[in-house]
């Protein structure tokens, strides 16, 4: 059964190349050992700014997918079930029974929210850097102090993604050929309704 676009496939995949262009560039940049490993520091601050500034292209890009913008709203909503979801999961309960999910559980709808607004203050203290006098009553040392914070909570957030990710196989050929089971849609996203999905869309 269908889980994902084209489109949405595509947001989510161009979205992790520039994130990973952004992570490998910073490395590149903050590592001692490995700046001098791999030098060419100006080309690298090119492609860590620009591929920053870019980074929420594809999900503008993605607006004009109608599956997009739904599952979006899919995203930003929280329903009874998802508390359950998120209870169970402080108890460490594994049992499907236990963690009832839409098309997207409550673990992935706290992760899209909270990277969503970690990009847009990575953009915007990455850009107060870029260009000193953009706002005068914020220094540089405060715009890079907040910039390397969250570029650390970002790194383990997105470790943490990868290694669901990794543990859930099904989930991977969704994103990666846009099907899942029906079996494993039931299992682990019960109350995911796809025919309704696709009336509203």
């Amino acid at each position: 059964m269908r889980r994902f676009t084209t489109a949405e496939r595509m947001v989510h995949r161009s979205t992790g190349i520039l994130m990973l262009l952004c992570g490998l560039t910073a490395a590149c940049l903050y590592i001692g050992p490995l700046a001098q490993l791999v030098g060419r520091r100006q080309l690298m601050v090119f492609v860590h700014e620009w591929s920053g500034i870019l980074l929420p292209a594809p999900v503008l890009l993605g607006l004009l997918s109608p599956a997009f913008r739904a599952d979006l709203r899919r995203l930003n909503r929280f329903a009874p079930y998802d508390r359950r979801w998120l209870a169970s999961a402080r108890r460490r309960r594994t049992e499907p029974a236990d963690r009832p999910a839409g098309k997207f559980n409550a673990g992935q709808k706290l992760y899209a929210g909270w990277i969503a607004g970690a990009v847009l203050v990575m953009m915007f203290t990455g850009l107060l850097m870029w260009f000193m006098g953009l706002l005068p009553s914020i220094n540089r040392t405060s715009a890079i102090f907040v910039h390397d914070l969250l570029a650390y909570g970002i790194a383990i957030v997105l470790v943490g993604h990868m290694r669901k990710a990794y543990q859930d196989p099904e989930a991977r050929r969704g994103m990666k050929t846009g099907y899942v089971s029906r079996a494993w849609a039931r299992r682990e996203h019960a109350m995911w309704r796809p025919q309704e999905d696709s009336e509203r869309d």
